[in-house]
């Protein structure tokens, strides 16, 4: 039984190797305008780091289009403040809900009529760029005739609270065990397609003659629809290791962390309760239950506690692959036990609230 955790710790290292990574120095032959468009609802405690971030981009070409998307806090005036005397900035106010659409997609889709970019780059508010973070993906996009670039973030372990630390770093563990990352990046099939809305790097012409985010204007998991859809239409996606560059504040409360997970899991598991009993079997077996398997090794050999040792080897070495602290690597038999608790709650759910808006 060893050989199975000894090939599941191989094949994430294996895997990981077909992660795009941005390049250190990046090589631009033009420099098209970008826009970096940004949905806010209710964001007032990411406003001053989000905008102070995108200051300090070194990418020369760009316009920042800030919606307010209906928000009931301090985001409008906060928005204003912060951006006056830049004239890259422009400040939007949303428009209602319209019916038939979920919210973000509502406002990523007032934003993508507004802009002006060859290049639309859709980022989450509550993110931190690096200085070179649009070459970079611009970088990738040309060199991979990639019409959507994306990734997931890495996140900010001080900021996240206990439930947080055990659930979001799972996030780059399941892309780089369940994720072939060849398919992924290098054809077109749909099922092997992974995508975070707090990257969404789209080349315009491409993003349009998909119908933009028209198109998945009722999905909760849009961006992963929306890759899926480039694809489908013949466009390569590349999902590139943005861990390095793109840094989320995610949650701040471990209420939020459940009602943001509980929104996303079920859906993104296809609203499949046989995929929810395979994962719960597959995880119990192979990452649960090591943590009772090991104080098994003070009387029986030390043998027991290997199960439990790769676990945390092969959670360590996803954390460094993607520059996190491996601090979180220990926790993984406790993270892996409150995500089966999160699935079951997330199918039993018959609405998903999120910030003040509920879906079904």
């Amino acid at each position: 039984m060893i050989v199975v955790w000894a090939s599941f710790f191989i094949w994430t290292v294996f895997n990981s190797l077909f992660l795009i990574p941005l390049p250190k120095r990046p090589q631009i032959a033009t420099r098209p305008l970008v826009s970096v468009l940004v949905p806010l609802r209710n964001e007032e405690r990411n406003v001053v780091r989000l905008v102070r971030s995108l200051k300090q981009l070194t990418y020369e070409s760009v316009e920042f289009l800030l919606l307010d998307d209906q928000s009931t806090d301090r985001t409008y005036e906060l928005l204003l403040k912060e951006t006056k005397g830049d004239n890259r900035f422009q400040i939007r106010k949303g428009k209602p809900l319209a019916d038939g659409w979920v919210g973000k997609v509502h406002a990523c889709h007032q934003l993508a009529k507004q802009a002006k970019g060859a290049y639309l780059f859709f980022i989450d508010a509550d993110v931190e760029l690096k200085p070179m973070v649009i070459e970079q993906l611009l970088a990738v996009a040309t060199t991979y005739d990639a019409k959507l670039v994306t990734g997931f973030p890495s996140f900010h372990p001080q900021s996240l609270p206990l439930v947080g630390k055990w659930l979001v770093p799972l996030q780059h563990f399941f892309i780089l065990f369940h994720l072939p990352l060849y398919l992924a990046n290098y054809t077109n099939m749909r099922a092997t397609t992974a995508a975070h809305g707090a990257c969404l790097f789209f080349e315009r012409a491409a993003y349009e003659a998909i119908g933009g985010h028209a198109s998945v204007k009722q999905e909760i998991v849009e961006d992963v629809m929306i890759a899926r859809r480039m694809k489908s239409c013949g466009y390569r996606v590349i999902l590139a290791n943005v861990s390095t560059h793109i840094v989320c504040y995610m949650y701040e409360t471990n209420k939020e962390v459940w009602s943001g997970f509980i929104k996303n899991v079920y859906v993104g598991l296809n609203r499949s309760p046989l995929f929810v009993m395979i994962l719960t079997i597959f995880y119990g077996t192979f990452y649960v239950a090591p943590l009772f398997i090991a104080p098994f090794a003070i009387t029986k050999g030390w043998t027991y506690a290997l199960p439990l040792v790769i676990v945390i080897m092969q959670k360590a070495y996803v954390e460094w692959k993607t520059e996190r602290s491996i601090s979180t690597c220990y926790w993984m038999p406790l993270s892996v036990a409150a995500f089966i608790v999160l699935m079951y709650a997330s199918m039993r759910a018959k609405r998903y609230e999120w910030k003040g808006r509920t879906y079904t």
